[in-house]
């Protein structure tokens, strides 16, 4: 229940720091008779502000700003701040590599800085994970809510993921099922629900995209589907009349477009629709969580009927299971007059709180805080204050969680309507 009355909300306020302090394994009565105003610690978000990817970023900005008041900003003795950093460009309108790099040096030389929540792009992140890796006082921590390719966790591609981790110690860890899971499961749905016999599965060259049409497609091959092309699209194009005119002549049954959306995802759906007709019919589109939680994608009347698979559970879902997330979906609503665009914001906050929950325990330095996630029984969060509704703990071997959830969602009237949960192995 959500107090007005002052002194009722200072003293619940008191109480989840309290909470959070306890779930986080160091809430000792010395610790939680200290008053607040100790240090200043400061979490930075690098996450794409400018772009299609804009309403998401601010979404997972606002609710980790919503949910830092919800606690009085602190940490156990410390007190946290959040810092923005915009790792997309004007002129790309997403993310970009130059801009990741610089804010992974950035991150280094702010010395209050003692952990980096992001970044929202795979791509970006591998980036960054080197530099954050060899900071003298660090390794420096980084949980990202939204990365889903395998390789920054655990043996995918060569090198990986010990090339993001030239010191030996690993210091990333993320919060969402990896794209290996996502990938099978869209196969299967295709497959399976769908009963496609012909898949073109297109990809737009970049880490994520690559990494989920290969999953996409070994899995469909083991389903019996016939994937019929695994090129790429090029996201400058001005129309992609031609790629889908040679998909049809292919006699094609669907369509996966694996890729995110910045990359001129509007144009390319656009003309799937103009070439194969609706997706609602002969030829069904299915696009990963890279076209999640666009607003510009909910608008576009060609998305209509397409399918989408997401690493995780949507915003209704996450409501409807009560609990934490509802709680500050509801402080979300009266701060902001809406809903987030997605439900990357919860996943945000549950990076957030994982950040958190390592920050109250440590000695307040860089390495303190990533050596509380990789050392010993590492860092867990209870389901009762968890965004995700379930007890989150991050494996302090390879940096994965625990929760796995993955939804098939579809295009209805403008919105991403949940479909059914897909079972993950």
């Amino acid at each position: 229940m959500r107090a007005d009355n002052g002194w009722v909300k200072r003293l619940l306020t008191a109480a989840v720091a309290v909470l959070l302090t306890a779930a986080a394994g160091c809430a000792t009565t010395d610790d939680r008779a200290r008053p607040a105003g100790g240090r200043t610690l400061v979490v930075a978000l690098d996450l794409p502000f400018q772009g299609a990817a804009s309403d998401t970023s601010e979404s997972v900005a606002n609710a980790a700003d919503i949910y830092l008041d919800e606690i009085g900003a602190m940490a156990g003795p410390y007190r946290i701040e959040l810092r923005r950093y915009d790792n997309a460009t004007a002129t790309k309108g997403s993310w970009d590599d130059a801009t990741c790099v610089r804010n992974a040096t950035d991150h280094v030389a702010a010395t209050d800085e003692v952990a980096v929540l992001g970044a929202a792009n795979s791509g970006c992140t591998k980036l960054q994970l080197p530099t954050l890796n060899q900071d003298p006082a660090g390794p420096m921590l980084m949980v990202s809510h939204s990365n889903t390719n395998p390789g920054l966790t655990k043996p995918w591609e060569q090198g990986e993921p010990e090339k993001y981790f030239p010191t030996g110690r690993r210091g990333y860890a993320r919060v969402i099922t990896t794209d290996e899971y996502q990938g099978a499961a869209a196969a299967q749905f295709a497959a399976r629900d769908l009963k496609v016999g012909r898949c073109a599965v297109l990809h737009d060259n970049q880490t994520y995209g690559q990494g989920v049409a290969e999953a996409f497609a070994e899995e469909a091959a083991r389903q019996g589907v016939t994937v019929l092309d695994r090129g790429a699209w090029d996201a400058r194009a001005t129309t992609y009349t031609a790629l889908f005119q040679a998909v049809k002549a292919t006699d094609a049954d669907c369509v996966f477009l694996s890729g995110i959306y910045d990359n001129n995802g509007g144009q390319l759906v656009k003309d799937k629709v103009a070439v194969l007709g609706p997706n609602s019919g002969a030829v069904p589109l299915i696009v990963p969580d890279g076209f999640f939680g666009f607003r510009d994608f909910q608008r576009l009347p060609a998305a209509e009927g397409a399918y989408l698979t997401f690493g995780g559970l949507g915003l209704a879902q996450m409501k409807a299971a009560g609990g934490a997330a509802a709680r500050l979906l509801a402080d979300y609503r009266a701060r902001h007059g809406s809903e987030p665009a997605s439900a990357y914001a919860l996943y945000g906050v549950q990076a957030l709180q994982v950040i958190l929950a390592a920050v109250a325990r440590s000695d307040g330095s860089r390495r303190g805080v990533r050596d509380q996630v990789f050392e010993g029984t590492g860092v867990s969060v209870p389901a009762a204050q968890a965004m995700l509704g379930k007890d989150v703990r991050i494996d302090p071997a390879t940096g994965d969680v625990n929760v796995r959830d993955l939804s098939v969602l579809r295009m209805t009237g403008g919105a991403e309507t949940f479909l059914k949960a897909w079972p993950l192995p």
